[in-house]
């Protein structure tokens, strides 16, 4: 197969989608005749910085390559670490054209607005020479595995919220509180469910030491800076959001209180289960949500917002609504990556069905064995055979746990066997390094609300 002059080969081609063109496949292809050294800088909030250094080919006849491998690197970055100034160290003709995309009327204006409003800065896109490269400055966060004391453990969803109370690492009570944040432009609503749910947990308590909050979201901080259950609460009313999971704490008593995303909290589960580093959590449900602690079980202070990060460079893969780009993981490892794949296998879908009852359809296919089903099934598999090996570029791996309603069932058996056999077959070492797998019994009982509780660390 050839993509911008570059001959890559994938031997497991997803029969209801030939075009797949695997990021992380191809970049590998690229980058074996690029000698032009270049280097990519990410600077994000506290003045941590990520530096990325690798090749290009920097000349005319693959300048189109060029431009789209350093321009998918970049977005992966994005996505990934998160970050206001980009500095692009040794190509200054894709910096240009970098500056001209990552503007309010270019290319990629939803993702230069999107990281203005994370960081209430411009998101700028620097032009450098290699050997002004900034310095790397990361700087991993101990979080979480915290079980002592008295603690409230909360998970903030989009339609439901759950709190547990934890007494030195056992669960005493939990509860789940239907809810609809998204629906709420008064920032007031959610502050009393959440003030309700610590209140609750710490009546079955005899004091509360700590409270942890799980929620989908990218936080600075605990402040919430761009979350789903704020979705209607107008920017001008951001300061009240910022501000709202510290002001119910503050109602609890004088206690330390962390907020993380609820995919690190997942992968934070699983650490905690298994007494395992480098795992990475993905959930396949509405979209696709990751999270990642690394070899000591700290979180990178990483967005890890992988669902609008790029997977497939086919030009005419499936839109994102939201991000308006092509080929992000959102459409392959979500219910909308099986609701895609469906009627290519002939599966008639009622559009008059929200996505996730279209899902409930083909999983209850899927379970009478139907051959339709399973190849969309197999199909996300092999998407995320190929996609392991691109997380694997810029992620250490070696525990990758699969969740959400996308895996459950006999479709979820199907994806992991899949995706298994596609990296021993291809990948033999990889398939050897990285545990593919569903979440243990154990893990299980840890639970999102149960993980959350153990994020702060008590005040001694």
């Amino acid at each position: 197969m050839n993509y911008l002059g570059i001959d890559f080969n994938i031997k497991h081609i997803p029969s209801l989608d030939e075009g797949f063109i695997p990021f992380g496949i191809w970049a590998e292809a690229y980058r074996k005749g690029a000698s032009t050294p270049i280097a990519i800088a990410v600077e994000r909030n506290d003045g941590h910085v990520s530096v990325r250094h690798t090749f290009i080919h920097g000349t005319a006849e693959f300048s189109d390559a060029d431009y789209r491998y350093v321009e998918r690197y970049v977005k992966f970055l994005l996505w990934s670490i998160g970050g206001f100034k980009v500095s692009i160290c040794g190509a200054s003709d894709i910096a240009k054209k970098l500056q001209k995309a990552y503007s309010a009327d270019g290319e990629r204006a939803f993702d230069y607005d999107f990281f203005q409003k994370l960081y209430e800065r411009p998101l700028e896109i620097v032009d450098l020479p290699l050997d002004a490269c900034p310095a790397d400055n990361e700087c991993p966060q101990p979080i979480g595995g915290h079980l002592d004391g008295c603690r409230i453990g909360f998970d903030a969803g989009g339609s439901d919220r759950k709190v547990s109370a934890v007494i030195d690492g056992e669960c005493v009570y939990s509860e789940e509180v239907v809810w609809h944040p998204k629906k709420n432009p008064d920032p007031n609503y959610q502050y009393e469910g959440i003030l309700d749910s610590f209140r609750t947990a710490a009546s079955k308590m005899p004091r509360v030491d700590a409270i942890g909050v799980s929620s989908a979201g990218v936080f600075i901080g605990n402040a919430p800076m761009i979350s789903s259950i704020f979705y209607c609460v107008p920017r001008e009313r951001w300061d009240e959001v910022k501000t709202v999971f510290d002001r119910a704490a503050a109602e609890i008593g004088d206690v330390p209180i962390v907020v993380a995303n609820d995919g690190d909290v997942s992968a934070l589960a699983g650490a905690m289960g298994m007494n395992v580093g480098s795992i990475m959590g993905m959930a396949m449900g509405t979209s696709e949500a990751v999270g990642y602690v690394d070899k000591d079980k700290n979180v990178l202070g990483w967005i890890n917002e992988l669902a609008f990060a790029p997977v497939d460079l086919n030009e005419d893969a499936m839109q994102d609504e939201w991000s308006t780009d092509f080929g992000v993981g959102c459409k392959y490892f979500s219910q909308d990556a099986v609701n895609k794949l469906a009627p290519r296998a002939g599966i008639e879908l009622d559009e008059s069905l929200t996505p996730a009852e279209k899902l409930k359809v083909v999983q209850a296919l899927m379970e009478q064995d139907d051959p339709r089903a399973a190849a969309v099934y197999k199909d996300i598999g092999i998407y995320l055979a190929y996609t392991v090996v691109q997380y694997c570029q810029f992620y250490d791996i070696h525990h990758l746990m699969l969740l959400g309603r996308v895996m459950s069932g006999k479709g979820g058996d199907l994806i992991l066997s899949t995706c298994k056999a596609v990296l021993a077959d291809e990948f033999p070492a990889l398939a050897e390094k990285v545990n593919v797998m569903l979440p243990d019994e154990k893990t299980r009982r840890v639970g999102q609300s149960a993980a959350a509780a153990s994020l702060p660390e008590i005040r001694k």
